[in-house]
């Protein structure tokens, strides 16, 4: 595998900050369901970026979602009674 040129690299985030400005819009987690309003700009983000770059940016949007709610919520400490 190559390493993507610097327009290439432009051309992969620009697809992803599109899609994820549309998840936030219609205020969708991830979808990547063919029915989803944002399906054409997943099409465009998978088409833009390779495979494993579309597995990290996921992965990332996932664990800043989680970032920000545990930030705005607080957390739940386990209760370890329960799971001995």
């Amino acid at each position: 595998m190559s390493f993507p040129t610097k327009e290439e690299r432009a051309l992969c985030w620009g697809a992803r900050d599109k899609f994820w400005a549309c998840l936030d819009q219609h205020k969708i987690e991830n979808d990547t369901s063919k029915d989803s309003p944002c399906a054409q700009f997943r099409k465009m983000y998978e088409q833009s970026c390779s495979a494993q770059w579309v597995k990290h940016f996921d992965r990332r949007r996932s664990y800043l979602q989680f970032k920000e709610k545990v930030e705005k919520h607080g957390y739940e400490p386990l209760n370890e009674e329960k799971y001995k």
